[in-house]
């Protein structure tokens, strides 16, 4: 499928793993940290218009709402860009959303698209099934200026889920295992095509989480093939036509993965690493002094509700913080409408704004030495959230929630 995607974006009849090839790009997405750095490099080539001003996105979505002074001038850059190019999609605060929610949303990504984005996890759109993948921000300036970047195709490893989730475990589980099972280079520059009986009961919200993170395995990308989930949630949000690619049924694969997920426990992944990944029974007992629920990975709806039907009528344990970020104004509203966030402020917990803050070590939430957070977030290296003595522990909401009530880290089902 992505072989296909890529022959047509370069006008060929076919392409083969390891060509290197120029590609039309459908969609080229920065933020307030990269896009700076690429309209920098864009106004040094001397060019009086961007390729196309539709077929570009600027998302401040990193630092802001704005952090410091520094942050206000990043964002400052592109609110000018935009302004003086005329770019469509440029979605300022109030707006905005963390853009790997936002674009789908939005229904700025289709199936057989390609998109290029100057952030690792743009690789989140393979859900939808296009070609998504991240980029440095001088490629963003040449894709910007030509509407064209260049890939080395690459190698396809199939990875098959078979069986029926068990409860409290969803597409952050299947894409931790995983990660735990082949470590953070194991598909390293590899399409990575998720596929099984699994996938296909999976929720678009679960799908766009596993892609997100295919890049924790080294990903080139990380796809889906389109189905029925696929097209209804486009449906009324792609507004006009376009053509999906499917892979062969006797398509070659480098590899094939096969795992069977009917006793698969919700997963956490310690720190350093997000390979370094266990069941949650082996991480009870590790106390916490932070939960964040949100991200580009599960900010979106069907995380939140997750995470508020296990706090329900609870409170956040009187030694941790709990942070919770609605992935986009959209998700905020229809939490809101949901009663969502009421139960998340009744059990003590802060409600922010679309940002994705924390997760980066950005702002609001940042751990101070020796400090251990619990969050839905993708990454946890050394210092990614904060001081360097200070730890990170990935998981789903539902362990987020549960773990915040707990005060330390435990199965959603031992939450009394």
């Amino acid at each position: 499928m992505i072989e296909k995607i890529l022959a047509r974006g370069a006008g060929q009849k076919s392409v083969r793993p390891g060509e290197l090839i120029s590609v039309k790009v459908d969609l080229a997405l920065g933020n307030d940290i990269t896009a700076p750095v690429a309209i920098r490099e864009f106004e040094r080539l001397g060019v009086e218009r961007v390729f196309d001003p539709e077929k570009i996105v600027l998302v401040p979505d990193h630092f802001t709402p704005n952090r410091d002074i520094a942050a206000a001038e990043q964002a400052l850059a592109l609110r000018r860009f935009a302004e003086r190019y005329g770019i469509k999609h440029y979605f300022e605060v109030g707006r905005m959303g963390v853009e790997h929610a936002l674009l789908p949303e939005q229904g700025l990504v289709w199936p057989g698209a390609v998109v290029i984005g100057a952030d690792s996890h743009t690789c989140t759109y393979g859900a939808v099934g296009a070609f998504a993948t991240g980029v440095g921000s001088t490629d963003l300036a040449a894709a910007m200026a030509l509407g064209e970047a260049w890939f080395k195709v690459p190698e396809t490893i199939r990875f098959e889920y078979r069986g029926v989730l068990p409860p409290f475990t969803g597409g952050k589980d299947l894409i931790l295992y995983m990660i735990g099972r082949i470590g953070v280079e194991g598909a390293r520059y590899r399409a990575m095509e998720f596929g099984g009986d699994t996938i296909g009961r999976l929720s678009m919200d679960g799908r766009l989480t596993m892609c997100n993170m295919a890049i924790e395995a080294g990903g080139k990308c990380g796809y889906m093939e389109p189905d029925e989930v696929t097209f209804d949630y486009l449906q009324g949000r792609v507004k006009h036509p376009y053509a999906a690619e499917f892979s062969d049924s006797d398509a070659a694969y480098e590899r094939i993965f096969s795992f069977e997920v009917a006793s698969l426990q919700p997963q956490v992944a310690f720190p350093p690493s997000p390979d370094n990944v266990r069941p949650v029974g082996e991480a009870k007992g590790i106390r916490i002094d932070q939960v964040v629920i949100g991200s580009c990975t599960n900010g979106r709806l069907e995380d939140l509700r997750a995470a508020a039907a296990v706090i329900k009528g609870r409170k956040v344990h009187p030694k941790v913080r709990l942070l919770v970020i609605p992935a986009t104004q959209q998700i905020y509203r229809q939490a809101m409408a949901e009663g969502l966030l009421d139960i998340f402020i009744e059990a003590e917990a802060a409600v922010s704004t679309p940002t994705c803050g924390p997760c980066l070590g950005g702002h609001m939430g940042i751990l101070a030495r020796g400090e251990k957070a619990l969050s839905t977030t993708n990454r946890n290296f050394v210092g990614r959230m904060g001081h360097p003595e200070s730890e990170v522990f990935l998981c789903n909401p539902a362990v987020a929630a549960a773990s915040a009530v707990a005060g330390e880290i435990i199965h959603p089902g031992e939450v009394a």
